[in-house]
């Protein structure tokens, strides 16, 4: 028997023992030095290039973990247990390819293996491999049924697979053989926001945090539940207290990603995306995220590859990915790719939610759509899939129905959409209602006298504001036609510039010239960059109504388009749709009609005290009715000499992001007029609630 240098003449057995003495005993150094005497007298040595890769490993170092680990492999008889190991630090890596290969070879060496057939069904789960990663999974659980660790791994496989009633079933047993199991806390807590229960989830995730304050999912499982509710502060600060111990970890780079880009902080959330990308190039999650932050700066080009790249790297987000090109050629206008992508997509995914339910919004159903039976089928599955996609389905197949003409089966899908979305947060209509009587209150006839024309002077803005559906999107494409114009979209820009000032309207009783020139000044800091050399740009937030006075004295020169529906119509368009932000009164019939009613209020208020020139209305229906005279007359507003591109705005080929995106891409056409007289019977509590506006 060979022994080792330096040691004493100790066996290498000997040896090897001491290391792992040694090792065990927090004593690196020692087991190091051990090691390597053993790889002196017997180079290639398995066990002893085993124990230095777990070493490498437990001092961060990936690349030399997985050198050590690759070399043990390769000897003979080296246990497949070293194989087993040596796929998950190619897991942590991202190689999940080599990992995958790895694992196979461990289970095929030992089919008792559990941990081997553990790190393969992980690894295919990340993989995107669902179905094979559950078959291992479930042999995994089959073979140790009291190992917390097996259950709560093959919840996520079946909460991947939208079989979110198994996955629930999986994670509380896990919790049940092991209460302070924190990643499965954390698991729940992902699981829950995907079910809608919001603060259920932010309470498993806290506690996993509490449990295990160095866990990193934990973390970013919090700030995704506060995303889904818009609570982005909170989201950060979540992310902040994970980058203070992993200030270089994938997932909270794209999580902090995606934040910014929400608080339209886009130039922060490129610089984190393109981090992400440099430090995992072969990670689709970071292609993805650095997809959708280059699609909201309007880089459509290099968007449209991102989101290619992370449709065809290993993964969980090519769905996503190839649903989100597909969309983004939609925005852009060129609708025949955008149909060829979607078809690409469900190829890919059959029977996608997220697919068939973007599709729905870019298209017109006729009887006999395919879609609509796929997507009544998946209805049928029930409480397995998301509380989100299960939303997002009836919404769709309200959309079908009515577009095919049966409002009764519409109605029954869009009740079911709106209140499942409804119970999901709170809002209060009568809160909702005296704020917006307290803003009218606020700007009396004397403030305007007070602080006129004291802020900054810029005519760049136009804001062109209303109830959402109500033509702002028709009048913006009209308008971004203009060669002098730039369509912005809908800009969350204004809103958190109030919001960093202090509460609105309590912040007007302080307000000074200088606090005017001062939010003036923030909001023109955000907007300039976007205008690319253009006179006039146009924020088309319809909420921005809620403002307009303020915007009057702290962009005096700016100018406000109201835009006005039927009231009805308008209502009804709402209820059909299912919005990206926050549009809390839209899901009950009943605070539509009351959030109408004080809107109309406010508006009848800001006729009556902003200066004329700088503030006008206009009618979808006037627009329907006189293309051109109502579009010279907006033009003239803006101060511009005509062009005749504003006529053919449906050829303009700006991205558009907002549910109009189909409509603003045809001709005028006049069949959303008096639309809801075809669902008047559905519409019962509406009217009620509107009262002599219905009429």
């Amino acid at each position: 028997m060979s022994s080792v240098p330096n040691s004493d003449a100790l066996s290498i057995p000997e040896a090897l023992s001491r290391a792992h003495a040694h090792w065990n005993a927090g004593q690196a150094d020692q087991a190091e030095q051990y090691c390597q005497r053993i790889l002196a007298a017997w180079p290639g040595q398995a066990d002893a290039l085993h124990l230095l890769g777990l070493m490498a490993h437990a001092y961060g170092n990936l690349d030399l973990a997985i050198a050590h680990l690759r070399q043990a492999c390769m000897a003979p008889r080296a246990p497949a247990i070293y194989s087993s190991n040596l796929a998950e630090m190619y897991r942590q890596k991202g190689l999940l390819a080599e990992g995958e290969e790895a694992a196979q070879r461990a289970v095929v060496m030992d089919p008792s293996l559990v941990p081997g057939w553990s790190n393969l069904g992980i690894l295919l789960q990340e993989a995107g491999k669902l179905e094979q990663s559950l078959a291992c999974l479930e042999r995994v659980v089959a073979l140790t049924p009291d190992a917390p660790e097996a259950h709560n791994n093959l919840a996520n496989t079946c909460r991947r697979l939208d079989r979110l009633d198994r996955a629930e079933r999986h994670y509380r047993q896990a919790l049940a053989l092991y209460p302070n199991y924190a990643e499965a806390h954390s698991n729940l807590a992902f699981l829950l926001t995907a079910q809608g229960q919001y603060d259920q989830a932010a309470d498993e995730a806290r506690l996993a945090i509490e449990l295990n304050p160095r866990l990193v999912d934990a973390y970013l499982n919090l700030a995704d539940v506060e995303i889904t509710r818009h609570r982005h502060g909170a989201a950060l600060r979540a992310l902040d207290a994970l980058h203070a111990f992993a200030p270089q970890h994938l997932g909270g780079l794209i999580a902090r990603a995606k934040v910014l880009k929400q608080l339209e902080r886009t130039d922060e959330a490129l610089e984190l995306a393109r981090q992400a990308v440099a430090l995992a190039p072969y990670s689709a999650e970071a292609h993805l995220a650095l997809a959708l932050v280059l699609q909201a700066q309007g880089e459509t080009d290099e968007a449209l590859e991102q989101f290619e790249q992370a449709a065809t790297l290993p993964g969980s987000s090519a769905e996503e990915a190839l649903n989100g090109r597909a969309t983004l050629l939609m925005e852009s206008g060129r609708k025949e790719e955008a149909m060829a992508a979607f078809d690409r997509a469900l190829e890919a995914f059959p029977g996608s939610v997220r697919v068939l339910t973007s599709r729905a919004d870019a298209k017109t159903f006729k009887a006999g759509d395919p879609d609509v039976a796929v997507i009544e089928a998946l209805l049928a599955e029930g409480e397995r899939r998301s509380l989100p996609d299960l939303t997002s389905a009836h919404f769709a197949l309200g959309k079908a129905y009515l577009d095919m003409g049966d409002a009764a089966r519409a109605f029954s899908h869009l009740n079911t959409a709106n209140r499942q979305k409804r119970s999901t947060f709170r809002y209060d209509s009568a809160a909702t209602d005296r704020w917006m009587q307290g803003i009218a209150d606020t700007f009396a006839p004397a403030l305007f006298e007070r602080l006129r024309r004291v802020g900054v002077p810029s005519e760049l803005p136009v804001f062109i504001v209303g109830m959402p559906r109500s033509g702002t999107s028709l009048v913006e494409q009209i308008l971004a036609s203009h060669s002098q114009v730039f369509g912005a979209g809908e800009l969350s820009a204004l809103r958190l510039v109030i919001e960093s000032h202090g509460p609105f309207p309590d912040l007007l009783h302080s307000m000074t010239p200088e606090t005017a020139q001062r939010l003036g000044r923030a909001y023109l800091d955000r907007i300039e960059p976007l205008a690319h050399g253009h006179l006039r740009l146009i924020d088309k937030m319809p909420g921005n109504f809620l403002y307009a006075g303020l915007i009057s004295l702290i962009l005096p020169g700016a100018r406000l388009i109201h835009c006005r529906r039927d009231p009805v119509d308008a209502c009804l368009s709402c209820y059909t749709k299912q919005f990206s932000g926050e549009q809390q009164f839209t899901y009950d019939l009943t605070e539509l009609g009351e959030f109408y009613t004080g809107y109309q209020r406010l508006m009848d208020h800001w006729t009556r005290v902003l200066p004329s020139d700088r503030y006008i209305q206009v009618d979808y229906e006037s627009v329907v009715d006189d293309l051109e005279g109502e579009a010279r007359r907006l033009v003239s507003f803006l101060g511009l000499p005509w062009e005749d591109a504003c006529l053919q705005f449906h050829t303009h080929r700006r991205v558009v992001r907002t549910a109009s995106v189909n409509q603003v891409r045809q001709p005028i056409y006049k069949t959303s007029r008096g639309r809801w007289q075809a669902c008047a019977e559905h519409l019962r509590p509406l009217l009620d609630a509107l009262g002599p506006a219905a009429a």
